[in-house]
């Protein structure tokens, strides 16, 4: 009875961590190297443009919506003054001085609320972490929490 248990065990052992010979990685990236599979959301997993997230158009008006940039001041005040300054001093994390003429609405956006996904698939993202050596925590913004901080990003970056 010991030794069917003991093999029962083994068996399970070998199954368990045993190669997927299928070619098919899990969460829509197969070995093709392909960037644009759908991802459970249904959008492109990744873009270096806009990252990974469920933000692939931010419609931008040329001019600055002051009542979104109040609300995301607000939102900076609470969850993100204590770790990144306005200017291109770096805190703990990089300053935002100028931060929407260096990445797109989209890729910003995805950031903030997609940001352990981020962290492990742009770049871009990876590059700021090695530089700050701390990962950013997920905030848990709501997608408007994060259009009105990425205006009063616009507005400190001079935007009227």
């Amino acid at each position: 009875m010991k030794r069917i248990f003991v093999i029962a065990i083994i068996t399970l052992g070998i199954a368990a961590c045993g190669n997927n010979q299928s070619g098919n990685e899990p969460n829509g990236t197969a070995g093709s190297g392909s960037t644009q599979e759908p991802s459970n959301n249904g959008n492109p997993s990744y873009d270096p443009n806009r990252g990974e997230g469920k933000f692939t158009k931010v419609d931008v008006s040329p001019t600055l919506d002051a009542a979104m940039a109040v609300a995301g001041e607000k939102v900076y005040s609470v969850k993100c003054a204590a770790c990144h300054k306005l200017t291109d001093e770096r805190l703990v994390g990089p300053g935002w001085k100028d931060v929407t003429k260096r990445h797109t609405a989209e890729w910003i956006m995805n950031f903030t609320t997609n940001t352990d996904e981020m962290l492990s698939k742009d770049p871009k993202a990876q590059a700021m972490l090695e530089i700050c050596l701390v990962r950013m925590p997920n905030q848990n913004l709501s997608d408007q929490d994060a259009r009105d901080v990425y205006e009063f990003m616009r507005k400190n970056d001079g935007v009227k």
